[in-house]
């Protein structure tokens, strides 16, 4: 691989996981708004959403340093985000900006599943470990965020498929990487097949089933 192709891996792989950051923070700083937490809680919230899967992912594979400590400008931008939405969301904004969001948020799916899974590869991970890194990436950061927010995490009761997507987007890249295919090429099919699988699912209202177990009966 020429140092021109890694240059350009590095840029775009850059380029994937502050796309789906912003694409989070913004998720995280809605939900901190309905619960009308304070500036300490709204700069948490969305510092969860934004980061949080990408850290725990870092902290599994013990890779340092963490994202948001090796480009410690992002805990700029986040601080002038949540700034920036306090001073100017107001509730009426609240139901179309959450729907807005809705396909920002399939983008950082995509975006963060693939990054996490190519980072997990270079690390020579087993594939299975690559592609549940992937998902730590993509979900977990909504997945803190609603924790903390006393939520149960929507990605596991709203039934539309989220970490599901992620998971075959995941794979979609671990068989690129098996095919040897071009680095950049199979990290864009994999992005974009969990963000047209979101979308998908977004658009037809599909769900996955409930575990819905038979009460047990009593003689």
């Amino acid at each position: 691989m020429t140092n021109s192709t890694i240059l350009n891996l590095s840029l775009l792989q850059t380029s994937v996981e502050a796309m789906a950051t912003v694409a989070f923070a913004l998720s995280g700083l809605l939900e901190a708004a309905r619960k009308r937490l304070d500036v300490v809680g709204v700069f948490v919230v969305a510092g969860l959403a934004a980061f949080g899967g990408g850290t725990l992912r870092d902290i599994l594979l013990d890779r340092r340093p963490l994202f948001w400590v090796e480009h410690a400008a992002w805990l700029w931008f986040l601080s002038a985000l949540c700034v920036g939405a306090m001073l100017t969301l107001r509730s009426q904004h609240f139901e179309l900006t959450e729907r807005a969001m809705l396909w920002p948020d399939a983008i950082g799916l995509g975006l963060f599943s693939a990054s996490g899974t190519r980072i997990a590869l270079d690390m020579q991970t087993p594939a299975i470990v690559a592609v549940l890194m992937g998902v730590i990436t993509a979900v977990f950061g909504g997945v803190l965020r609603d924790i903390v927010c006393n939520e149960i995490p929507s990605a596991f009761r709203d039934h539309r498929p989220y970490a599901v997507c992620a998971f075959i987007g995941s794979w979609i890249l671990v068989l690129a990487h098996t095919m040897d295919v071009t680095n950049w090429i199979g990290l864009l099919a994999a992005a974009g097949t969990t963000i047209v699988l979101r979308g998908l699912a977004l658009w037809s209202g599909y769900s996955l089933p409930a575990w819905n177990p038979e009460p047990s009966s009593h003689k």
